[in-house]
């Protein structure tokens, strides 16, 4: 069986687009709109410009738009792997990209889009999930570059043999839908994992695997019938359920429109300007208050994929393709799925009884794992708490796959160079907020959600009682949103805790400085600040820290023996190290 060059270059195409898209989107975040001070509205309109830029490629012959772009993309992705200009560099890739694809979308026949782009999903998340979600352009070494060079040679050498094949170029409504599909795809591959067992990781990330391997193989394979059809097109919103699902009915729907090829390189950048709308509208829904769900989003861009496939396929049949048995295909999937779950699973650390009535607590603001120079530092927040010997560590703007982020899990990454278990509280969604790591023995935990009191960002308290020394201690890790309105009921909870008679530790993110009124409530409900006789050293912003918003709060019976703020350049806050002793003696 023999593979024409041009899905191969597609598809090469598209994994080198979602390289440099997933340092462009977490860049936004943390180098343009730096520690949440630029307004949403305004990173909107800087990211819609490198998607509104490619229209230019119209005044080009389609040739040299296909070269350009491919050129562009490759210093792009090598100037990314050298760590050099990563926001403009990331944002003229995804420019680059995108004039490419135009090229394609001029030049490439109908039988080629479908496995190209599907073949460039599966090509980009496969990879994502063997490197254990850290992308080759995140990490150093002659390994990475070496990785990173073949794959863009690669590329080159397709593009510059590249020539069209004889026969109909896709219709419009194909390279339409290829920026919703990549959309959808992209979100839900990286989506929907456990929140509380790392040894059900493989049980998440074996059947994508397996389904995007396969993606290829059934884009070729179109409903041959109108309700085949109809099933896949139902399966898109059944990806709320498990991500499959958007894998094999975006990959059978993207085959499936037929009609005439009028503009197909609009139609591309129009797809274009649809993956966009809808990525900024679902996450701004995190910064803004939209005035509507932002479920809505992933939903519409359902409704739009089901709409355009299902009106092509009562229009024109779809063509037939020929790509041999799936036999083989099956079985290089199983062989995938059969490394990402080696990589993947682990069995929960052991846990160990604490000797004695101290223990150290880490409370961290990690900002998704990005560093000040916007690079992933997951890595090294690992190794520096490793270094710290802690028996409890509280993060905050815990990111488990959000595509805006990255597409990375970043607890799973560090409990793994932690060595240690970890139980995850969502927060805004279920793939971002709060996480306990710990090996102590843990008698009760839960998650109390809070209100939003209209802030769009939804927050929780995360409780978890251990035990140290044969005694009990309660823990209580937040990251308050709208401490006016989250202030008070966190207060309560630690009230209850300490009417209970547990020592209290409550930390994390609290947005509160020592002289707020919000620090008077907890005050008043039993907690001190013992930061306050330490230096109250401060933890924000990172570069050039001014006031303490992150704190470490305890309860009468629970002594500060030794508190730490190192200046790291992992967030854009620093941890807050502290030793704690449980006595018996009221303050």
């Amino acid at each position: 069986m023999s593979i024409p060059r041009g899905p191969l270059l597609l598809a090469l195409g598209v994994t080198l687009f979602f390289d440099v898209l997933r340092v462009f989107l977490p860049s936004l975040i943390t180098l343009f709109g730096r520690a949440g001070e630029t307004p949403p509205e305004l990173m909107g309109l800087y990211a819609a410009a490198w998607f509104v830029l490619p229209f230019l490629a119209v005044l080009l012959r389609p040739r040299w738009a296909l070269l350009g772009g491919a050129v562009l993309l490759v210093v792009a992705r090598l100037l990314l792997q050298a760590g050099v200009g990563q926001l403009y560099v990331a944002s003229a890739g995804v420019t680059a990209a995108l004039v490419f694809l135009y090229g394609c979308a001029r030049t490439m026949p109908r039988d080629w889009v479908a496995p190209g782009v599907m073949g460039g999903l599966a090509l980009s998340f496969t990879a994502h999930f063997l490197l254990d979600g850290v992308d080759l352009v995140w990490r150093d070494g002659p390994l990475p570059w070496l990785a990173g060079v073949a794959a863009c040679a690669a590329f080159l050498a397709l593009t510059w043999l590249y020539r069209p094949a004889p026969g109909d170029l896709a219709p419009w409504s194909v390279w339409l839908l290829a920026g919703p599909v990549m959309l959808l795809t992209g979100m839900s591959a990286t989506s929907q994992r456990p929140s509380g067992s790392p040894e059900l990781e493989w049980l998440f990330t074996v059947p994508v695997v397996m389904a995007l391997v396969c993606a290829p193989y059934l884009a070729t394979r179109p409903p041959r019938s109108a309700w085949s059809a109809i099933g896949f097109a139902v399966l898109l919103p059944a990806g709320f359920l498990h991500p499959v699902f958007v894998v094999i009915g975006a990959s059978a729907l993207l085959a499936v429109p037929g009609g005439s090829a009028r503009r197909p390189g609009a139609a591309m950048l129009s797809g274009g300007l649809i993956f966009f709308a809808g990525l900024f509208l679902y996450y701004a829904a995190y910064d803004m208050n939209l005035g509507f769900p932002n479920a809505l989003v992933q939903a519409a861009v359902a409704v739009t994929i089901a709409g355009v496939s299902l009106s092509g396929y009562f229009r024109n049949p779809p063509p037939s393709y020929a790509l041999g048995a799936i036999w083989p295909v099956l079985a290089v999937a199983a062989a995938l799925a059969l490394l990402v779950s080696a990589t993947t699973f682990r069995t929960a650390p052991a846990t160990s009884a604490e000797q004695g009535s101290t223990l150290r607590l880490i409370a961290y603001n990690i900002r998704m794992g990005f560093g000040l120079d916007g690079r992933l530092s997951l890595d090294r927040i690992a190794a520096w708490a490793a270094a710290q010997r802690p028996d409890v560590v509280l993060l905050s703007e815990v990111d488990r796959g959000w595509l805006l982020n990255g597409g990375h899990d970043g607890l799973s990454r560090i409990a793994r160079g932690l060595g240690m278990r970890y139980v995850f509280a969502p927060a805004a969604d279920p793939l971002w907020g709060d996480a306990i790591l710990t090996n102590l023995p843990t008698k009760s935990l839960n998650s109390t959600q809070l209100g939003r009191h209209a802030y769009p960002t939804g927050a929780q308290a995360q409780t978890m009682i251990v035990e140290v020394g044969g005694r009990d201690l309660a823990i209580v890790n937040t990251h308050l949103q709208a401490p006016t309105g989250q202030a008070p009921e966190v207060a309560e909870l630690a009230r209850k805790l300490i009417a209970q008679d547990h020592p209290v530790v409550l930390a994390g993110d609290l947005n509160i400085r020592p002289g707020d009124p919000e620090m008077r409530v907890l005050e008043r409900a039993g907690l001190s600040d013992p930061l306050i006789a330490e230096g109250d050293p401060p933890t924000s912003p990172a570069d050039a820290p001014k006031e303490r918003i992150d704190h470490v709060l305890t309860s009468a019976n629970v002594t500060l023996d030794a508190v730490a703020v190192p200046r790291l350049p992992y967030s854009d806050h620093l941890p807050v190290v502290a030793d704690l002793r449980i006595t018996d003696a009221s303050r």
